[in-house]
């Protein structure tokens, strides 16, 4: 009893002969070797890669499976701590060269809006995500954004903000 793979090949099966005779074998300077040189396996393995027939198709349905939030407000006490703590962040990156010298490292977990416009959450919920880097820069007074490794983040948007070092120290102020 023959094989096809890992399948008992059917008695009637129309590509028995072919299949019996197995892999054709030629010779190193055999006449169709020269035309038909074989292909590199790196080639080979392109032939064979996945590729997206439609562009984008696999992304959509990944963004489906996000889940949406609404936005958390925060309590006024909540709200004061933050602004305390964006004060201390301002003061430690007043400018570039102290941004520089005093390298602050801090996380902050933000609420972004959902971008998908084909999706329902669209406009109305989002998501919170964490970031940990750098600050590099607070500006309260005219975009009121904060810098985090290149990235601005809204301070309407932020939830809360950590630093692994004790610079939010209640004890701890600026003079």
């Amino acid at each position: 009893m023959y094989a096809i793979g890992v399948m008992p090949m059917p008695a009637g099966f129309k590509y028995r002969d072919v299949f019996l005779k197995g892999k054709p074998r030629h010779d190193r300077y055999d006449s169709f070797r020269i035309r038909h040189p074989e292909m590199p396996p790196g080639k080979r393995a392109k032939l064979f890669a996945p590729f997206d027939a439609l562009r984008g198709f696999d992304f959509a349905i990944l963004m489906k499976n996000e889940i949406y939030t609404d936005k958390a407000g925060l309590s006024p006490e909540d709200q004061e701590e933050l602004d305390r703590r964006f004060n201390i962040l301002r003061n430690l990156t007043f400018n570039s060269r102290m941004a520089r010298a005093n390298r602050v490292q801090v996380t902050v977990t933000y609420y972004e809006a959902c971008s998908d416009v084909n999706s329902e959450a669209y406009g109305s919920q989002g998501q919170y995500k964490t970031i940990t880097g750098i600050c590099l820069n607070v500006d309260a007074e005219v975009t009121k954004t904060i810098l985090v490794d290149g990235m601005r983040i809204p301070m309407d948007d932020i939830l809360k903000i950590e630093s692994p070092g004790d610079i939010f120290r209640r004890d701890w102020e600026e003079p």
